[in-house]
């Protein structure tokens, strides 16, 4: 099972999950003070230049300026999440995973969806709505919300995601990693 570690805010935290496996990191940009893992530019690529060239970067905000988007992408990350249904004009350059909720239609103009009502506050996902989203999209859906290493297991095998994604889930506090945890939560997703 692929995993992301989302809400990285130091590179000791970026290196240590890639060394425990996960297949991507998310930083958090431009979140207009809704995230307190958001850092700064310059620190998101620190911490994405701290990896190498097999863990996949992800740039996530949750903004709207077209600006700060293009901003987001000059990061070079393998792909920009985000939570709204921004209309790009021309190819991003960059691959774009969608952020929906219960609820919300299932986007076709990205290259993944990430099921998540709670945009890393740890709120479980709704099972019936991640169900529905992995049997009709067409494209790979990304499972996160109340995920930790004591239930990733089970989400795994009763949802069937393409990845898994966790933030708070493997936290001391936000936006501060606890290696045991990513260990586990990785050791679990792995096991399925």
């Amino acid at each position: 099972m692929r995993v992301k570690i989302c809400g990285i805010t130091r590179i000791e935290d970026a290196r240590f999950a890639e060394k425990a496996g996960a297949d991507a990191i998310g930083v958090v940009v431009f979140s207009g003070g809704v995230s307190r893992r958001a850092v700064p530019l310059d620190r998101a690529q620190a911490i994405f230049d701290a990896v190498g060239p097999f863990t996949a970067t992800v740039a996530v905000s949750h903004t709207k300026s077209e600006q700060e988007l293009a901003h987001m992408i000059a990061l070079h990350p393998r792909a920009i999440q985000i939570s709204h249904p921004f209309k790009f004009e021309k190819d991003p350059g960059v691959q774009v995973i969608r952020v929906i909720g219960r609820g919300d239609p299932l986007p076709e103009d990205c290259d993944a969806i990430i099921i998540d009502d709670s945009h890393g506050k740890g709120k479980k996902y709704d099972p019936s709505y991640a169900l529905d989203a992995v049997e009709h999209s067409t494209i790979p859906v990304i499972l996160a919300g109340g995920l930790t290493p004591e239930n990733v297991g089970d989400a795994i095998r009763r949802i069937h995601p393409y990845a898994v994604d966790v933030a708070s889930g493997v936290e001391e506090r936000p936006g501060i990693k606890d290696h045991k945890k990513i260990a586990a939560f990785i050791a679990a997703a792995q096991e399925v």
